[in-house]
């Protein structure tokens, strides 16, 4: 088996200021041309949940109301996996390059939460038109718009 090893270029601040992701000053340049995309990909590691028990977590016990009696962790959006590995599309309120800040709308991660990666949302690789999902969740929004809205604390069983 093969181990990876990866290094945060950043981490994301979530408090009462707002939301923010702090990126380490090696990797500011990198933020060259970000400016214009309205939407990026966050990679970040679901550092509060990384431990020996989580990576070993295989299946979950219905974690949604609608959802099968026990599923798959790759049928889920837990933390609990084995890489703690999180994707998220978050829209770009403004971009310091000086400081190396990207302030964001939203995240669902913690303050301090490591990020591993950004790549611009570009609709040709990211958007589906058509998306296919299980009837249980197929009321869920069909856009991250329209789940700024959405009864979410109504679904979950946690």
């Amino acid at each position: 088996m093969m181990n990876f090893e990866v290094y945060p270029i950043g981490r994301i601040q979530n408090n009462e200021n707002g939301t923010v992701i702090e990126i380490a000053p090696k990797y500011i340049p990198a933020m060259k041309a970000l400016e214009g995309f309205s939407h990026i990909n966050v990679i970040w590691w679901f550092s509060d949940s990384d431990n020996n028990d989580a990576r070993n977590t295989l299946d979950a016990p219905k974690p949604y109301k609608n959802a099968p009696d026990t599923m798959g962790i790759f049928a889920t959006r837990s933390p609990i996996r084995p890489n703690p590995i999180a994707l998220t599309a978050v829209e770009v309120i403004h971009i310091d390059y000086q400081k190396g800040l990207i302030q964001i709308a939203y995240i669902d991660a913690n303050d301090n939460t490591p990020v591993l990666d950004i790549k611009p949302y570009t609709p040709s690789l990211d958007r589906v038109e058509t998306p296919g999902v299980p009837e249980w969740c197929s009321h869920w929004p069909k856009s991250l718009e329209q789940s700024a809205y959405f009864a979410w604390e109504d679904e979950f069983n946690f």
